[in-house]
């Protein structure tokens, strides 16, 4: 276990650009064994390969990590996330180019180690395939599993240009295979010019719920988090957050950017209280292309703020 704030405790602080790169500062560990423990690991999964636009959310990881802030108390929700919960960096799966079959049965490893220690896995995306491994791990150890999903798109091809294993593709397969249960699957955010009525139909069919973004603007965020929790309900729950879910004015760097998305408050508070009121027993950020790897980046420090929130709302959630 590696302490990146070890060497500077006699001042209380960390500066951001100094030191082991790990999230918020926290311990570092690559071996399961030392995750006991822990409530909340954060686990890389730096992988582009099935893309279907703009490639280079393998460097996303990285440039969450630079992004991340010290920690400390949030402004509004008046508590500390690092100081509520015990979070180490789990590092990266062990992914390789040009491999994506190899990459995927890394990354459900790796979030099966945390899971197996009864931790929670962030998962830091990496293009929106990531979500078949790292979903698949959690249903194998709780079940079929609740899904809220932000993003543009629905994700529910059967194939894109062809290939039936790509980011287009993974929420039809994992609720092809029963590893979603359809009746506890909301999506948050939809429009633009894809999916089309064969996609829609198939869930139409199965029970999965929509709110395009006319929804959000209408309704309001606080109104849409209200109807996902009662849609969802009690159980293990999944959260999958494609940044380009924002407005691209809020996250420009991903691989399909799409005007007319909600904006970086609605997002980030929409997070906290859904990881506050709902199991979660997962989460992930995905479709980070930073058009810099560092803190300047303001997509990868959007991505940053959502994992912040979700960990805060863990930490409300766990509060007497």
């Amino acid at each position: 276990m590696i302490d990146p704030l070890e060497r500077w405790r006699e001042y209380g602080e960390k500066p951001d650009y100094a030191g082991l790169l790990t999230f918020g500062g926290a311990p570092y560990t690559q071996d399961p064994a030392l995750l006991a423990g822990f409530d909340v690991a954060i686990v890389g999964a730096p992988t582009d390969d099935l893309v279907s636009d703009r490639p280079g959310t393998r460097f996303g990881p990285r440039a969450i990590r630079a992004a991340s802030c010290p920690p400390g108390p949030h402004l509004e929700a008046k508590i500390d996330a690092f100081a509520e919960l015990r979070i180490v960096d789990f590092g990266d799966a062990p992914v390789m180019p040009a491999d994506a079959a190899r990459s995927h049965a890394a990354i459900e490893a790796t979030v099966g180690q945390v899971l197996d220690a009864g931790l929670i896995p962030i998962v830091l995306g990496g293009d929106h395939s990531i979500a078949e491994p790292d979903i698949r791990a959690c249903a194998a150890r709780h079940g079929p599993v609740g899904l809220v999903h932000f993003d543009t798109h629905t994700d529910t091809g059967r194939e894109v240009f062809g290939v039936e294993i790509s980011h287009g593709t993974p929420m039809f397969r994992l609720v092809d295979a029963g590893h979603i249960d359809p009746r506890r699957y909301v999506q948050i955010g939809l429009r633009g010019y894809w999916p089309g009525e064969a996609e829609f139909g198939w869930q139409a069919e199965r029970g999965i719920a929509s709110f395009f973004a006319h929804a959000v603007r209408e309704l309001g965020i606080d109104e849409v988090v209200r109807q996902t929790v009662t849609r969802v309900g009690d159980g293990p729950v999944y959260l999958t957050v494609d940044v380009d879910v924002l407005d691209p004015a809020f996250a420009p760097g991903t691989g399909t950017p799409e005007p007319g998305g909600m904006t970086s408050t609605e997002l980030l508070g929409g997070c906290r209280r859904l990881a506050q009121e709902l199991e979660l027993v997962g989460a992930e950020v995905v479709e980070v292309i930073p058009t810099a790897v560092g803190s300047a980046d303001i997509t990868a420090l959007v991505a940053d703020r959502i994992v912040r929130e979700i960990l805060t709302g863990i930490s409300l959630r766990r509060r007497p």
